[in-house]
């Protein structure tokens, strides 16, 4: 649902990220499986199987959950005490313990089931009827089994790609929100995300242009193209200002993203002292901008006025 996309993503994620209100915060959303008294094998196991499953078992859920948030927001309605928001809604919360925003049956008629019946049902369809006119038995079976195969491999794919961007023990979290587009918007940009190998379009192709995932959340409107221009100057700025610029391999990170989903490593708390510090700047910075928005209002309407007379 592009409308669910755009709440949990475009604007939960990008200006909460790695608060506790951002929907994707691995650390925090996997805290069952870090507490686990379980053998390490057994939580890779477990690992491999979300990989392999994310977007139906988390990803979906999870954002619909906050797509309903939004709404209720939008309608002035208050969420009650006992339900915390930021926890994250899966497949498992659904089947066990249920949710307070939807049933699963919501879920499955609105989210889940159209997508399963269009792409593994219907779509391979026309193979019975062309299975059985060339008399070729099993060509509507083995369709599915291969859309089938191939969503598992997307979703390993795609969580190599994007789950990996902001988990890690040198990734950054932060106890309080900014204002966006702020200076500690633009800090936490880039302290509490990864770039993998980029630079050729070959490269960039590979990893669906996820690679540059700093400059990303530093302007999420811009193309593609412009990401591959303004990553080394973004990162030569960087390092003229002493700020933390990770670019790593696609390999390294999913390993260090595995440590923090299993509970071998933890990510970083950004120091408090200067976390507040820096909200303080930014309140001040704000409010000058304001007298200044203000003074200037007041000078143009002072011009006019004469201008009129």
């Amino acid at each position: 649902m592009p409308e669910a996309w755009n709440v949990e993503h475009n604007n939960r994620h990008h200006y909460c990220l790695s608060e506790v209100d951002d929907p994707d915060l691995v650390e925090e959303n996997l805290v069952d499986l870090r507490n686990m008294d379980i053998p390490m094998l057994a939580k890779y196991a477990i690992v491999l199987f979300n990989m392999m499953t994310w977007k139906w078992f988390y990803y979906a859920p999870n954002t619909y959950k906050e797509l309903k948030l939004a709404r209720l927001r939008r309608q002035g309605k208050e969420i009650p005490a006992d339900v915390h928001p930021e926890y994250a809604v899966t497949i498992k919360t659904l089947l066990t313990e249920g949710s307070p925003f939807y049933s699963l049956w919501e879920f499955f008629s609105i989210v889940a089931g159209p997508y399963l019946v269009i792409h593994f049902i219907l779509l391979p369809l026309p193979l019975l009827f062309v299975g059985q006119y060339l008399n070729m038995d099993g060509m509507y079976a083995s369709a599915v089994k291969n859309l089938v195969l191939a969503e598992l491999f997307t979703n390993f794919h795609g969580f190599v790609a994007v789950v990996t961007n902001h988990a890690g023990d040198d990734m950054y979290r932060f106890r309080n929100g900014c204002r966006p587009f702020s200076g500690s918007f633009y800090v936490r940009q880039v302290t509490a995300s990864v770039d993998f190998a980029y630079g050729t379009d070959l490269c960039d192709f590979m990893h669906g242009y996820l690679n540059y995932q700093i400059e990303h959340h530093l302007w999420p409107s811009l193309s593609m193209l412009s990401y591959q221009k303004a990553a080394p100057l973004v990162r030569d700025i960087c390092k003229k200002h002493g700020i933390p610029y990770v670019k790593e391999s696609v390999f390294i990170r999913l390993k260090k993203t595995i440590d923090i989903m299993t509970g071998a490593s933890n990510m970083r708390w950004f120091p408090e002292s200067y976390e507040k510090k820096y909200l303080e700047i930014d309140a001040v910075t704000e409010a000058k901008k304001r007298m200044s928005s203000k003074s200037s209002t007041n000078s143009l309407t002072g011009l006019r006025t004469g201008a009129s007379e």
